[in-house]
């Protein structure tokens, strides 16, 4: 790639003070109280947002409330055309979003890009609501003469508490799903990168959706604690870390909420002797450092099975020292910052910390510099060698683009490994044996597995997974999950005499 740079026009410089969207107009939140909204590579403030009041989301429920009825009236034909008018406006914006999208929170324009993408296709999805909602039955099921059938009903207000590591995406595994099957909805952006969902909004008002029906409230931990406390919302939808997932799942179910609750990770990447050096080496790269690791499925402990450790060990570092990190609006750029500078502060500490334990430092991301943006949060490529299953850096998340690569014996000793982990978000094998791949998806313990793939991100009309402390819940989002976990299922038992 060359080296000259070929920067993407911001689409402002400045958002000014955002606002809630609520009962189909956008509204001035009740507290004074802001955060600016820092663009990661610039160190500079793009926008401000709002930390909204109990009083906000009281308004933001009610609305939805008052909307649920007469929305759970429309035909599901309807409810999907909806959604083709939604697809048709992000189409549209497509390119603008991502822009938006880099700017708040940095990562590269080919990633944003491919993030807005995947929002679209769970649109798509929610458009085939009038089969994906149907339920069934069984004629003289209960007896003869009485038929038996399952109906999927909507159930009311629904609620999103999304991350800010996909500003775009999240948010849409779950809101067109339950909004196609006759619910109300509620989003909660990460007060961290509020502007995407914003500009979205902004679109959504287009499409013409009943006032009430879809809502926007941002907020920081008072907004979130109203939204599982408030008795009107049925159930929330949650992606972020472990420890807070875990802490959303037990105060939604204290109050009586369905809730879905996506974790942390730590997935391992296991490549065996027989892989394909030439596929494989930028499947991992992509897994590890795509998005400046900043995403639940990146690989963070490359596990070597055999002989292929130090052929595996030299390539990888020799390419990921050549990965171009640059300011996300720039086309060249491979790798942008992270999300912010406190980020990449924990993110450092993280490699100090594998240094200090007796880790190897094969590839150092600490201290890189980008040309023109000096107060970036910057950290480069980073790998690690001659470590232990002890070590910090091999049992917590770090959540930046920092790796392990880590040698195992065979395949057993591998899996074995990869088990005792208390995540069980992703893991992949690159291999050419069937029976090895087929071994690896049966007795690994994680939600979503790849073979020959570094990052096993379910398309839309599948579930993302998760296993162990990776997700609380039993429904996940997308597909037929999200179906469910936005439905009732009602049991209607009929004689006629």
């Amino acid at each position: 790639m060359g080296s000259e740079k070929k920067y993407i026009p911001e689409i402002a410089e400045h958002y000014g003070r955002l606002k809630n969207y609520v009962d189909g107009d956008f509204v001035e939140a009740e507290t004074g109280e802001v955060l600016d909204v820092m663009d990661p590579a610039k160190d500079r403030a793009i926008a401000q947002v709002p930390l909204s009041s109990k009083a906000d989301v009281d308004a933001a429920v009610e609305a939805a409330q008052n909307a649920f009825l007469e929305w759970r009236a429309t035909p599901p034909l309807s409810r999907a055309r909806y959604m083709y008018r939604v697809k048709d406006l992000l189409e549209k914006n497509y390119d603008d979003l991502a822009r938006v999208l880099t700017q708040e929170h940095g990562k590269v324009i080919d990633e944003a890009r491919a993030s807005v993408r995947r929002a679209i296709d769970n649109v798509e999805v929610a458009a085939g609501i009038t089969s994906l909602q149907m339920g069934y039955n069984l004629e003289d099921g209960a007896a003869e003469g009485i038929d038996e059938e399952v109906l999927r009903q909507p159930l009311g207000v629904f609620a999103c508490i999304a991350p800010y590591n996909f500003p775009a995406l999240v948010p849409f595994w779950f809101w067109p799903y339950a909004v196609a099957c006759g619910n109300t909805y509620i989003v909660k952006p990460s007060e961290q990168v509020p502007v995407t969902q914003t500009r979205i909004f902004e679109l959504l008002e287009d499409a013409g959706f009943p006032p009430g029906v879809l809502n926007m409230v941002h907020g920081g931990r008072d907004t979130v604690k109203t939204i599982l406390e408030h008795p009107d919302i049925k159930g929330v939808s949650f992606v972020g870390s472990t420890p807070v997932a875990r802490i959303i799942y037990e105060t939604a179910a204290k109050n009586g909420k369905r809730a879905q609750c996506q974790g942390g990770a730590k997935n391992c990447l296991v490549v065996m002797p027989d892989a394909n050096m030439k596929l494989t080496l930028p499947n991992i790269l992509g897994s590890v450092f795509g998005c400046t690791g900043q995403r639940c499925l990146a690989g963070s402990i490359i596990v070597a099975v055999g002989d292929i450790y130090e052929t595996l060990r030299d390539q990888l570092v020799s390419i990921a020292g050549k990965i171009k990190v640059g300011y996300g609006l720039d086309e060249t750029a491979q790798m942008g910052p992270l999300g912010s500078k406190a980020m990449a502060a924990k993110v450092v500490g993280y490699i100090d910390k594998g240094v200090a334990e007796g880790g190897k430092l094969l590839l150092d991301g600490r201290g890189v510099k980008v040309e023109g943006f000096p107060r970036g949060a910057f950290v480069g490529p980073t790998i690690f060698d001659d470590v232990t299953p002890e070590m910090t850096i091999m049992r917590e998340e770090i959540f930046g683009p920092v790796c392990c690569i880590y040698r195992v014996g065979s395949i057993e000793e591998a899996i074995a490994y990869a088990n005792t982990s208390p995540y069980g978000n992703a893991s992949s094998l690159f291999t050419n044996s069937g029976p090895a791949a087929r071994k690896f998806r049966y007795e690994v313990q994680a939600g979503n597995i790849g073979v020959n793939v570094g990052i096993a991100a379910a398309m839309a009309y599948f579930p993302f997974g998760g296993y162990k402390a990776s997700f609380f819940g039993d429904l996940h989002g997308q597909g037929l999950d999200a179906i469910n976990f936005f439905t009732e299922r009602k049991v209607v038992i009929t004689r006629w005499y």
